[in-house]
């Protein structure tokens, strides 16, 4: 049982620190000017339609997931406020939920 839970959640308590790593570092700027800023956001997207979709494996439960990885995108912003060079941004936190969204539909399709 021990077993079983820690092969579900291992993987979301891994990318979850993944995600916290690079929040911590101070700019992810490329320099490529607007283009920097969209590739950000689909960054921001694709880190949260992941986990969206490693929660929904280990609960089976799209509003769950979808709840779990959008609490975390919140402190993960607030965590981003703290660090030098990076703001925490309620618009950062809808993408990185609409990414969840996006993840748990996937991975609850894929499970069908």
């Amino acid at each position: 049982m021990v077993a079983s839970r820690l092969t579900y959640w291992a993987p979301v308590v891994l990318w979850a620190a993944g995600i916290f790593v690079l929040s911590s570092i101070p700019d992810l700027g490329t320099g490529l000017g607007t283009w920097d800023t969209v590739l950000r956001k689909l960054a921001h997207t694709a880190e949260y339609a992941l986990l969206g979709g490693l929660i929904f494996r280990a609960t089976r439960s799209a509003p769950a997931a979808v709840l779990l990885a959008s609490a975390y995108a919140v402190t993960d912003e607030v965590h981003q406020a703290f660090v030098t060079g990076r703001h925490g941004s309620p618009l950062d936190w809808l993408i990185d939920t609409a990414g969840a969204v996006l993840g748990v539909a996937l991975a609850a399709r894929l499970s069908q």
